[in-house]
């Protein structure tokens, strides 16, 4: 037996590969996947890439340690000892004149994050001075919709109602209708 013959689609005449060979493509990823699905996963890799196992911490920041300090200081990073995922170090971003008063509230910060996180995940927490991108506020607040007055043969109605859980989404429906019904009129 020659070798290099078995197996091969060469002929010792040609020297070209057979055209019965197909070209290998690879299998498609199947139907479109919507833009938000993906999403964590692009976001994921950043923050990691900045030290951030958690993406939670730098998007719920403002719940974790109020609106206030929130607007003065931003978390940068998330650094832990390798091969470890307690005792890291917290780097936040901080407004050079509030440094001094975000120097008091550490202790209460770590103990918060590590709240947050239901583990030992902060030891430490070193300040950085610089611009701070305030968190972004919602949408302008209205007026909670029990406020809005509803219709009187509505509200007759509805105080017969023992569950207050039922009435209260009862009045909400209500009041929505009533809205849509004075918008419908208007135009």
């Amino acid at each position: 037996m020659a070798l290099g013959t078995m197996g091969s689609d060469r002929t010792p005449s040609s020297g070209k590969k057979g055209k019965s060979a197909k070209r290998y493509e690879r299998p498609r990823g199947g139907a479109a996947k919507p833009i938000g699905d993906l999403m964590p996963e692009i976001g994921r890799t950043a923050f990691r890439r900045f030290g951030f196992v958690q993406s939670s911490i730098v998007t719920r920041w403002p719940e974790i340690v109020g609106p206030h300090h929130a607007r003065v200081c931003a978390p940068e990073s998330l650094r832990f000892p390798p091969g470890e995922k307690s005792e890291g170090i917290l780097q936040l971003v901080v407004l050079a004149a509030h440094a001094p008063l975000i120097l008091q509230v550490i202790p209460e910060f770590i103990e918060r994050v590590n709240r947050f996180f239901g583990y030992s995940a902060v030891a430490r927490i070193k300040l950085r001075q610089g611009l701070v991108k305030p968190p972004q506020s919602s949408k302008p607040n209205k007026a909670p919709p029990s406020l809005k007055p509803i219709s009187m043969e509505l509200g007759d109605s509805l105080r017969d109602i023992g569950d207050q859980e039922l009435r209260t989404v009862l009045e909400s429906l209500a009041r929505s209708l009533d809205d849509k019904e004075t918008k419908e009129d208007k135009t």
